[in-house]
């Protein structure tokens, strides 16, 4: 197919409306402010191609683009209008520009003909129309185009940024005039404008990554969510196959490999697995596939905790040069794209002898051996039948009503380490969480977004109860779009998970409980509010009556809430603490401060 050379009068917003068609996008999400309208307008004539969807906040709008391209490697539009309707998605593109997702957001602007003049909602005391300067720490790229023959132009240049290389959320600054006057354009055809194929690391920084894992007698693959993006989970496992190499996991490479796989060494990092952390640290050989090395992933660099690099030797694959060596020496750079470099890696290699060889080493045995040890250690809180019951025994029963393929959900706070921790993740892309950002109310509105992109899964948002309340208008838009979620709000009354580092590190904690002014532990009754915005709603005390009420809310056929009480008490219910987290004590507190620094003088400093 060629490009075409007829030229065609239409408005900016039409323009932009046949772009997306163009590219395929099946849905745009936003709400439409007056800085939009014209895009809405131009949308009404293609609803049979384009869907839109209302969120109830533009920050959820983000987050569930961000959540449809986790769910699929597709990115979708959200819209908004000027002023504070684009401030409000700062906080979900840096959540995407953290965790490398690809959204495309289209925020209105001011007239070109009126900017500086104070419009309505226009940031304009340093520079006209500056609304989109807010973003610049949190996007690949911006545009604010002045006419609307620059948009065929504009409009390919941002996809190519925001999917190319490594993916990113990228903002569209559109002028109101620009959306609403005509213009005789040619359009692009997206398939001749891409920027296609994958960057290959060079052949002999190949074949010296290789030769090291040859000779490693206690090889260990580290998967990150670049392993996720690039769509390389069978080569990651293929690899661990051809090694005998336990591959563990970052917040975003859950799913880079079958969890219940005989190699799966499952995950690193602060709130992580103990055989996670153990198989790291003593790894003669790493290989890294997409994962930057966070202090979250990292246990903030504590030597002999997660890594210690060296003398482990580090080969680094990563799409993105500046994350090459940022925070550990480097043996082998393999600077290109994860499914790429995975696959000249394995062709470098050779064929190997299959799981006979691996299973009869030593290596595997210990493998196996600190597995079990770990799963004996999270029976203790999953298998709980206290009441009120612990947090793991809530995500296990949750589990146990959900297919193998389902979608979970998570944002911030105890719910998302609990997930990481003991949630068993068979497939890639089925483990969406703001890991980066930790952001807090992330969780529903990309669960929505997750099931637009996959209606044929079941899909499952856990939340505690202080970041649902972050999002909780969004059950609306579950309703509006007609999509069953299931929300999941395992409510322990407070702040519970920051109430756990505040005690850690100043030995009390402050403003965390949700209390009345009569000291009352206080807590909203959820599913009353479920059943309120019309959902299928049910509030769970007893574990043994979990998994049939989210059976029941999944069986509904809509969206659905599960309210679940849980234990307040972060070391009865929290997740097991098997890394290190760096966060300063003062002095003041002298028993706190002497254990902090006694963890900081172990920190391998960059």
């Amino acid at each position: 197919m060629t490009e075409s050379s007829a030229r065609r009068r239409l408005s900016g917003a039409q323009i932009v409306v046949e772009y997306l068609v163009r590219q395929r996008v099946p849905i745009v999400a936003g709400i439409p402010g007056h800085g939009s309208w014209a895009l809405t307008d131009a949308l009404l004539d293609r609803q049979g191609e384009v869907r839109t969807v209302q969120v109830m906040h533009e920050q959820a709008a983000v987050h569930l683009a961000d959540g449809f391209y986790r769910a699929t490697g597709r990115p979708i539009l959200a819209f908004t209008s000027i002023g504070p309707g684009a401030t409000n998605t700062v906080v979900g593109m840096a959540t995407a520009y953290v965790d490398s997702t690809a959204v495309a957001l289209m925020t209105g602007s001011a007239h070109t003909y009126m900017r500086g003049a104070g419009l309505l909602q226009e940031l304009e005391r340093r520079h006209v129309a500056d609304n989109p300067r807010i973003f610049e720490p949190v996007v690949k790229e911006w545009w604010q185009p002045s006419r609307g023959v620059e948009l065929p132009f504009v409009l390919h240049r941002a996809w190519n940024q925001m999917l190319s290389g490594r993916p990113g959320p990228i903002l569209l600054d559109l002028p109101m005039d620009v959306l609403a006057d005509s213009a005789d354009v040619l359009l692009p055809e997206p398939a001749q404008r891409e920027a296609r194929g994958r960057v290959r690391p060079a052949a002999d920084d190949v074949e010296r990554a290789a030769e090291l894992l040859r000779a490693a007698k206690r090889p260990v693959i580290v998967a990150g969510g670049g392993a996720i993006s690039a769509d390389a989970s069978a080569l990651v496992t293929a690899l661990a196959e051809r090694l005998g190499a336990p591959v563990v996991t970052t917040w975003n490479g859950k799913g880079a490999i079958d969890e219940t796989h005989e190699l799966a060494g499952l995950t690193i990092g602060d709130t992580a697995s103990s055989c996670g952390n153990e198989l790291a640290v003593r790894a003669d050989v790493l290989l890294s596939v997409g994962n930057r090395f966070t202090d979250w992933s990292a246990s903030s660099y504590r030597a002999g905790v997660t890594f210690s690099i060296p003398p482990t030797k580090l080969i680094q694959l990563d799409i993105d040069p500046r994350e090459i060596g940022k925070n550990y020496p480097v043996e082998v750079p393999l600077v290109g794209d994860a499914a790429a470099g995975l696959t000249d890696l394995l062709a470098a290699l050779g064929a190997g002898d299959g799981p006979s060889a691996y299973r009869s080493t030593p290596y595997f045995e210990e493998i196996q051996r600190r597995k079990a040890t770990w799963f004996e250690q999270v029976e203790v809180k999953s298998g709980s039948s206290s009441t009120p019951m612990t947090m793991a025994r809530a995500v296990r029963e949750v589990q146990a009503a959900t297919r193998d393929d389902a979608i979970v959900v998570t944002g911030a706070g105890l719910p998302q380490g609990m997930v990481k921790q003991r949630w068993v993740t068979r497939r890639p892309r089925a483990h969406l969480t703001s890991g980066g950002f930790s952001t807090m109310g992330f969780e529903l509105p990309a669960a929505i977004g997750a099931q637009l992109a996959r209606p044929e899964r079941q899909v499952i948002s856990i939340s505690g109860d202080g970041s649902f309340l972050q999002s909780i208008q969004e059950l609306q838009t579950a309703v509006l779009a007609g999509t069953p979620v299931c929300a999941v709000v395992l409510d322990n009354s407070g702040w519970i998970s920051i109430k756990g580092g505040q005690e850690t590190f100043f030995g009390r904690s402050a403003w965390t409980d949700f209390v009345t002014p009569d000291g009352s532990i206080y807590s909203a009754d959820f599913a009353a509010i479920g059943r309120a915005f019309g959902l299928h709603a049910e509030t769970v005390d007893d574990p043994a009556e979990v998994r049939a009420a989210v059976g029941n809310a999944l069986a509904s056929g809509g969206p659905s809430l599960v309210h679940i009480r849980v234990d307040r008490d972060l070391v009865a219910a929290g997740p097991d603490k098997t890394g290190w987290w760096d966060a300063p004590s003062p002095e003041y507190h002298p028993e706190q401060r002497a254990r902090w620094a006694a963890g900081v003088a172990e920190e391998q400093h960059r």
